[in-house]
């Protein structure tokens, strides 16, 4: 994999949030399947919710915890899935619900700790992995 873009935010401020979710969908071009990696309170669901609100999603988007995936529809009937592995147990789990029809469908699959299933993660996937700074600030790295 080779570094593609690092970027630096505010914590999370409305305004800063929204630029970066432009310049990472620009960022990451046509690929659809994007992992997210950070630890606990790192970001990672609220910047998946800036990306979904930046790609015209119209229903209500919140964090897929409980129920391991959230479809969303955008303005143009594109749909969008939001994966939140943190319960899993075993890859097993995320086979029995079907997750690879939802990997190769061709739609944005937005993943919250894909280190739960690394076997199951498609090769092309994009890695973008939220650190904490000392500053309170978070770096945003993206890898193809």
């Amino acid at each position: 994999m080779n570094q593609v873009s690092e970027i630096q935010l505010n914590a999370f401020a409305l305004e800063d949030l929204s630029q970066i979710a432009e310049q990472l969908l620009s960022a990451i071009g046509n690929h659809k399947i994007i992992t997210f990696y950070g630890e606990m309170g790192a970001g990672k669901t609220t910047l998946i919710k800036q990306l979904c609100k930046t790609l015209k999603v119209t229903d209500t988007i919140q964090s897929p915890t409980f129920s391991i995936v959230n479809e969303y529809l955008t303005e143009d009937h594109q749909q969008i899935y939001h994966f939140d592995f943190y319960r899993i147990k075993e890859e097993e789990e995320a086979l029995d619900f079907g997750v690879e029809e939802y990997f190769y469908s061709g739609n944005y699959c937005f993943i919250e700790w894909p280190e739960k299933i690394p076997n199951l993660i498609p090769e092309k996937a994009v890695k973008v992995s939220i650190t904490l700074t000392e500053d309170n600030k978070r770096l945003i790295t993206i890898l193809y």
